[in-house]
């Protein structure tokens, strides 16, 4: 895959979203611009859009599989694989036996598999469960320049629907690529400003590449298309303040199934606005105060933001992956144990403490989202994975002591992805270390083996072992496979 670089996770994230005398205006190289306006002045606004649905629309009826360049493909089977890892290993979880005990009485026909478990629901509760599935451990796959995770509702609801008609490999990494790109350019548009507010994008945004992925699947004409693209906006769901909570791993659950509602209606000629994204009272001026709409139409077919995807070796938010890098070599290189440590000071950027500010986690979940606990059992277990993230997690007596003395501080000059760690011993050493890329990052990609090997560690004992190899295999293979239903038939337990 080509290096390029990547925005910061959140571009003047430290920044107040909104400037009551000035208005956002997306520069021609997509970074923002903020002019202040004189007190007796309307706002400067750029001219509206017009028929950026229609557009985006016709991008996606039109492209097919051999359209799409040698490394986006890569990274489409990249992002297939990491995704059913996931969506077996979140199987157990008590979030999704929640959801399919409360779901079961009102499931239609057994039409689709439940990755990693052994019932059968109809497409659209199959696609929920699994999308909850496979986000529940907060281990599936990024966009970083928008924080999306891109494959839950779009790989959710195609396989799904992959067991419902005919899906060969090829068509569906050509649908698993084009809802990718969609959903991604879309959250681009909005990005920062939509999700400063409150709104978690995977869920808002992620509802347009399901429903692009499944009418490219039901092979929808244009106006379809339109009309698929516009209810998807009418349903946007997810908000931040859910984070910690199983109501996160429900907004990319119901954004998959959404979507499949949306293309469903549109097949059988179900209307929405033809503006629906752009429109003066449409999605995106709606629910962002910024919208760059070239963000969504420049470069279409040349410029993918499917190939930037990166995928995760912790099991937690994004913006923790510098620390508890940092925190597993310093412990490795010099074989730290708790208590030889006094404490633990960390240089981060403000979002680190907007969204993992949690200094008590009681469960797993809110684990995901305190600093303190994920370098801690970094430095104690030396892993980041779902079992670092656990109730057991915690809850240990160690890991608790010893988060008390993890201190960071919000410094000028650090972004998102970056950390300064320094860890003081009681002997009065210091061990320093700098994390300008963590691992998973575009510029320090997890390769193929790594993926195997978080993959295998996640199935293992919820799918047979020889399983766990075919199914890999299958996935790196998706392109030569008659039927992509095959994977999912694959991935349920014994």
């Amino acid at each position: 895959m080509p290096r390029t670089d990547r925005r910061t996770l959140l571009q003047g994230a430290a920044a107040l979203p909104f400037l009551a005398a000035g208005t956002t205006i997306a520069a021609a190289d997509g970074t923002d611009s903020t002019a202040a306006a004189p007190a007796n002045a309307a706002p400067n606004k750029p001219a509206p859009a017009k028929d950026v649905t229609r557009q985006l629309a016709h991008y996606i009826v039109t492209s097919g599989y051999d359209d799409l360049p040698a490394n986006v493909r890569k990274e489409g089977v990249r992002t297939l694989l990491n995704w059913v890892g996931v969506a077996i290993g979140g199987s157990r979880h008590q979030t999704v036996d929640i959801a399919v005990a409360a779901l079961a009485p009102f499931s239609g026909p057994p039409q689709a598999s439940l990755f990693g478990r052994k019932e059968r629901f109809d497409i659209m509760n199959a696609a929920f469960i699994n999308g909850v599935s496979s986000h529940i451990f907060d281990y599936d796959d990024t966009h970083l320049k928008t924080i999306i995770h891109p494959a839950g509702p779009v790989a959710s609801a195609i396989l799904a629907l992959s067991e419902l008609q005919p899906v060969s490999g090829k068509d569906f990494l050509n649908a698993l690529v084009l809802g990718v790109e969609t959903e991604c350019r879309i959250g681009n548009a909005v990005y920062p400003n939509h999700y400063d507010v409150g709104w978690h994008i995977t869920g808002t945004a992620g509802v347009f590449g399901s429903a692009a992925a499944v009418g490219k699947l039901l092979k929808l004409n244009e106006q379809q298309m339109v009309w698929a693209l516009g209810l998807a906006a009418s349903q946007p769901v997810g908000l931040r303040e859910s984070f910690g909570s199983m109501n996160k791993s429900f907004n990319p659950g119901r954004a998959a199934s959404n979507g499949i509602f949306a293309a469903m209606l549109a097949s059988k000629n179900f209307t929405s606005s033809d503006g629906m994204i752009e429109a003066k009272r449409g999605w995106a001026n709606t629910i962002s105060t910024k919208q760059d709409y070239n963000e969504i139409l420049g470069d279409l077919g040349k410029r993918y933001e499917a190939a930037l995807n990166t995928y995760k070796p912790f099991a937690c938010g994004i913006v923790l992956h510098p620390a508890i890098d940092a925190a597993i070599q310093l412990r490795n290189v010099n074989k730290l144990t708790a208590d030889q440590i006094d404490h633990i000071d960390l240089k981060v950027h403000p979002l680190v403490l907007e969204l993992t500010g949690k200094k008590t986690p009681r469960e797993g979940l809110e684990g995901k989202f305190s600093i303190y606990h994920a370098v801690a059992v970094a430095l104690v277990e030396g892993a980041g994975g779902e079992k670092q993230f656990s109730d057991r997690a915690v809850t240990d007596p160690t890991i608790v002591a010893l988060r008390s003395k993890v201190h960071p501080v919000i410094t000028p000059g650090i972004k998102p992805e970056q950390v300064d760690m320094t860890i003081v011993l009681k002997d009065g050493r210091q061990l320093h270390r700098y994390i300008e890329h963590a691992i998973g990052s575009v510029e320090v990609p997890m390769t193929d083996k790594q993926l195997e090997a978080k993959f295998s560690d996640l199935a293992e004992g919820i799918i047979p072992a020889d399983t766990i190899r075919r199914v890999m295999d299958a996935c790196w293979n998706i392109e030569n496979l008659p039927s992509a239903a095959d994977i999912a038939k694959m991935s349920v337990s014994a």
